[in-house]
């Protein structure tokens, strides 16, 4: 078997679409209240979206009422200042990646600290734990009912979160019952948020690929439709790499595989009663478990 060893390199950056683009490489602004994290207020980490960066915890947002997302501290060394190309403002990038978050401001005594980081919402992603200052990877995983995937990723070690939802489809922020019915084009799909200094992409796929049957086509055990399909949903070409040596090893060893390679495209989480189902509910699996196949 094949030695793994955790890389001290900075992982791959993430690929951008155009719009991510537009404002985390070309300095752009996204149109005032219309960011996904304008008005979110769960608790936790926001993270480079390029990189993964942690950069501000939840406790530090609050409401300017300016349309973007705002901040009165940064995690320690996550951000940094540099003077804008207008001469006058102050421009923030993420000190990993040098990926554009927005501007800072003070002197506007919006909190006691009388600072404001205004940033695009676009620049970020989220993840639902308070993280240490560091560098996170994301990775997304659709292997049949998002909750018993869920249930054996949350439980490894370098894991920080996981999120259940829906991703590679066409309709704009789906209901369970949309995906249900179909004709969405999404699958179920965790979303996999992991500390890069205590696991890796690689160890994450093999798991993956060892809870759930990857020979099942449009189903998964007892649960059957498209939303139940076997895919991986790659961010980066170093991700994409790494997910097809793994589904080509199993190809050698004789397993018929059905899983998908896909470009990742917008995650959305699903409805708050499918997210730590099986450890809120105090259940276990019932269509997943673990098979060594590597």
């Amino acid at each position: 078997m094949e030695k793994e060893s955790l890389s001290q390199e900075k992982p791959a950056y993430n690929d951008l679409s155009a719009q991510e683009s537009k404002v985390i490489i070309s300095k752009a602004t996204e149109y005032p209240f219309t960011g996904l994290y304008e008005k979110f207020n769960a608790k936790g980490t926001y993270i480079c979206k390029q990189c993964g960066n942690a950069l501000y915890h939840s406790d530090a947002k609050f409401d300017a009422g300016c349309g973007w997302p705002s901040f009165d501290e940064e995690v320690a060394g996550a951000v940094k200042r540099v003077t804008d190309a207008d001469g006058l403002r102050t421009e923030i990038i993420c000190n990993s990646c040098g990926g554009h978050l927005g501007h800072v401001f003070t002197g506007e005594r919006f909190t006691p600290k009388n600072t404001r980081h205004c940033v695009n919402s676009v620049s970020l992603d989220f993840v639902p734990a308070v993280l240490p200052s560091g560098t996170y990877g994301t990775a997304l995983f659709a292997g049949g009912c998002f909750w018993g995937v869920e249930y054996f990723l949350q439980k490894e070690p370098g894991v920080v979160a996981v999120v259940s939802g829906y991703t590679g489809g066409h309709l704009k922020n789906p209901s369970y019952r949309e995906v249900c019915n179909g004709n969405t084009g999404h699958a179920e799909t965790v979303k996999v948020m992991y500390d890069t200094k205590k696991t890796s992409y690689d160890k994450l796929v093999k798991l993956f690929l060892e809870i759930h049957d990857p020979t099942q086509v449009g189903r998964q055990g007892p649960d059957i439709g498209d939303q139940y399909r076997s895919e991986i949903f790659w961010k980066n070409e170093e991700q994409r790499r790494t997910a097809a040596k793994y589904l080509a090893l199993l190809r050698d060893k004789g397993l018929k595989v059905a899983t998908g390679l896909t470009k990742a495209s917008e995650f959305y989480p699903a409805e708050e009663y499918h997210q730590d189902y099986y450890f809120r509910n105090g259940k276990v699996p019932y269509c997943h478990g673990y098979t060594r196949r590597f």
